[in-house]
């Protein structure tokens, strides 16, 4: 396996999608590692101290090292356990998984959200239009492949679990449609891929208890979004 696996611990929240990137690539790994559930409401000593930047979750550490944030972490994980790799070997191959990893993250998500958060009609279908524009974007990414890196699941797919799985619980939950079979039919071929991975199937949250918590998510974003148009 490399290195040995000396301590490896893992500061997340069991709904984040960036925490289920982390789960999801060390056990792709079969590295052994202590998960701590992490209360962001309560943050630990332990959070803040490994994390006094950004205070947030994921949070690896490693012989007492800590690094943060999901991307990084997936790479570090990457260098330091070579078997099983992520990302391409290949210099220009691994320079467009992360090119499309920061798209995912950087454009795709923060259009996904302002859709979910539009009120009025007009706002609503500018931003359904950006949105669509950007999952078609990375669905172009698949062209006949099984996996965005080929035959088996890679840095890319780990980074798309929040379209994998997110955006779905979202839209049943906020009750307006984005994803959907007919309009990304290959996109959807692969979700069902991503789905039917025995080692992914083990890191996504219940589905049940995790509509509960979007729920509850969207609203204290709803009332956020609220307070912020009136004090502007």
């Amino acid at each position: 396996m490399g290195e040995e696996v000396k301590a490896v611990k893992l500061f997340g929240v069991w709904s984040s999608p960036y925490s289920h990137r982390i789960q999801l690539a060390l056990k792709m790994k079969d590295i052994p590692f202590e998960y701590v559930e992490e209360d962001l409401s309560n943050k630990s000593f332990m959070l803040l101290n490994h994390n006094p930047v950004h205070k947030m979750i994921p949070v690896l550490v490693h012989n007492e090292k800590p690094i943060v944030e999901s991307l990084i972490i997936l790479e570090y994980i990457d260098e330091i356990w070579k078997d099983r790799p992520l990302l391409p070997q290949d210099p220009y191959e691994r320079a467009q998984a992360r090119f499309w990893a920061r798209f995912i993250d950087d454009k795709l998500l923060p259009s996904v959200w302002r859709y979910f958060l539009s009120k009025d009609n007009e706002e609503r279908m500018k931003t359904k239009e950006e949105a669509i524009m950007l999952l078609r974007i990375l669905e172009s990414q698949l062209n006949m492949k099984k996996f965005f890196g080929g035959d088996i699941l890679g840095y890319v797919d780990i980074v798309a679990n929040v379209v994998a799985f997110w955006i779905e619980r979202v839209q049943e939950v906020v009750g307006i449609e984005l994803l959907n079979k007919e309009k990304f039919p290959i996109l959807y071929r692969w979700i069902e891929k991503y789905y039917d991975d025995s080692i992914t199937k083990g890191c996504l949250p219940r589905k049940d208890k995790h509509m509960v918590y979007i729920k509850a998510r969207y609203e204290v974003a709803l009332v956020k979004q609220g307070q912020l148009c009136k004090s502007s």
